[in-house]
């Protein structure tokens, strides 16, 4: 079974996922920590519960998802991969980093590029990718069918969906998306996005406003 730890990092308030399982194993999604004690509040966890991190893996790359990648990266040396769609987007976060008040962002190196359909194998864990552009061209998802769950990233939310004001965002691909590949998930599975509260698919189809 696949045990879903969430951390909430950052002034945007974003959503750090650690998913493992019984065999130790680790994969770390979106880890936005910025601060010393974010930095060591997901280290004791870690270390705590006996963790051996195998990769990063993102959503996408907007800033508030990417500012604790390369920090994490040298911390445990493992890979960290993201949607090729989604590199210029990491690249460009160091040009307007300081206007968020992020003056030393350090950008990670892209070890390898996430593709839709592959299974990412943890320990006895699998994700499924899906493809969710709309709140950015090359964002994803992370399907666990033996354990009902989606980290969607800035997808759909509970009574909300994500921006899709932002460069390379489009209102009606993101609607698509979910309407495609979220909606069409049992509705039982539970989805962790980005940022608030958990919530279902079940719930959302029935009531989030934008799809009423």
């Amino acid at each position: 079974m696949t045990t879903v730890q969430t951390f909430t990092f950052n002034p945007f308030q974003e959503n750090t996922y650690v998913l493992y399982d019984e065999t130790g194993e680790a994969v770390i999604i979106d880890p936005g920590c910025v601060e010393k004690d974010e930095y060591q509040e997901l280290y004791n966890f870690i270390e705590v519960n006996g963790l051996k991190p195998v990769e990063i893996i993102n959503t996408h790359a907007h800033i508030d998802h990417v500012l604790g990648v390369a920090a994490v990266k040298r911390k445990y040396n493992i890979p960290f991969a993201l949607h090729q769609i989604d590199e210029p987007y990491l690249k460009a976060v160091k040009t307007y980093a300081s206007n968020y008040g992020f003056y030393q962002f350090d950008e990670p190196e892209i070890d390898r590029y996430l593709t839709e359909g592959e299974i990412i194998k943890f320990g006895n864990s699998e994700l499924e990718i899906i493809f969710v552009p709309g709140h950015a061209p090359g964002h994803v998802a992370f399907v666990s069918h033996a354990d009902h769950f989606v980290i969607g990233g800035d997808v759909l939310f509970y009574m909300s969906i994500g921006r899709s004001d932002l460069p390379g965002g489009n209102h009606e691909t993101l609607i698509h998306s979910i309407r495609t590949k979220m909606f069409t998930l049992p509705e039982d599975y539970k989805v962790y996005a980005g940022h608030m509260q958990a919530t279902t698919i079940g719930f959302e189809k029935k009531n989030n406003p934008f799809f009423r």
